[in-house]
């Protein structure tokens, strides 16, 4: 049974697990292994940086024993971060997720968000209505990355 919660300061070794293998595993159709390797180095958080997550809005999913993926909106309405598990992908982790964000967007009052979205990521958003509006080439670790520049226009 999935739960979706607000991220806390405690969740943030599980939400580096998450994040390495959504993108060793997850993103291995659309990245090479060495641009996974320069993205996602190593399944622990690099505790020598401030926790970013905890300075946006953020929820994870959790199953009966592990976190199964999150999703973060910057104060600036900027989707920042969204993974899930290669195991739940396309089970409705990440549309129960969305639906928390797009939520609290509303909330918050936002009227527009933007996001610099990865392959699988552009997919997923295409389909709940965002509209490409860029590529942007991000160079990391010695590899470089296409992120689409998207938006979704929430006033309607």
């Amino acid at each position: 049974m999935r739960t979706i919660r607000a991220y806390q300061s405690a969740d943030r070794a599980a939400m580096s697990l998450v994040f390495y293998r959504a993108v060793r595993e997850g993103a291995k159709n659309f990245y090479t292994e060495a641009e996974r390797a320069a993205w996602a180095p190593g399944p622990l958080p690099d505790e020598s940086k401030p926790d970013k997550l905890l300075e946006q809005w953020c929820w994870v999913s959790e199953d009966a024993d592990r976190m199964t993926g999150f999703m973060s909106l910057r104060r600036d309405g900027e989707l920042d971060m969204a993974f899930v598990i290669p195991e739940v992908m396309g089970d409705g982790t990440a549309a129960a997720l969305y639906e928390c964000l797009i939520a609290q967007a509303k909330a918050e009052g936002f009227t527009r968000l933007t996001v610099r979205a990865a392959h699988q990521s552009n997919r997923f958003l295409t389909r709940r209505g965002w509209t490409l509006t860029g590529i942007e080439r991000l160079e990391d670790g010695g590899e470089v990355y296409d992120l689409f520049l998207m938006t979704l226009d929430l006033a309607q």
